[in-house]
């Protein structure tokens, strides 16, 4: 294998871990969207929503600080209105 080869090689897979550790891969259904983590991690790189209601998705810390709640009311899977209800009781949660 060529010095350049080893290069691209290595430089594919270093970047795929960058993306890996910098995004959340969120599975609506067929759909895929992308959600900037916070931090740098591997927590929760794939999440599927299918299945789960809108409160047990925002009960993950890590994807309700990244924003994922914007994103449902985006994708139009839930309203603005429960997106403020939902946050609320988190936010008192934290408060105590």
């Amino acid at each position: 294998m060529s010095f350049l080869k080893k290069i691209l090689l290595w430089g594919t897979l270093a970047a795929l871990l960058y993306i890996l550790l910098s995004y959340h891969f969120i599975f609506f259904g067929k759909e895929v969207k992308l959600l900037r983590k916070s931090k740098y991690t591997l927590e929760y790189t794939f999440y599927n929503t299918t299945g789960k209601s809108n409160r047990s998705i925002l009960e993950n810390d890590d994807l309700r600080n990244d924003g994922i709640a914007d994103m449902l009311v985006e994708m139009g899977v839930m309203s603005e209105e429960e997106r403020e209800r939902i946050m609320s009781k988190f936010e008192e949660e934290d408060y105590y």
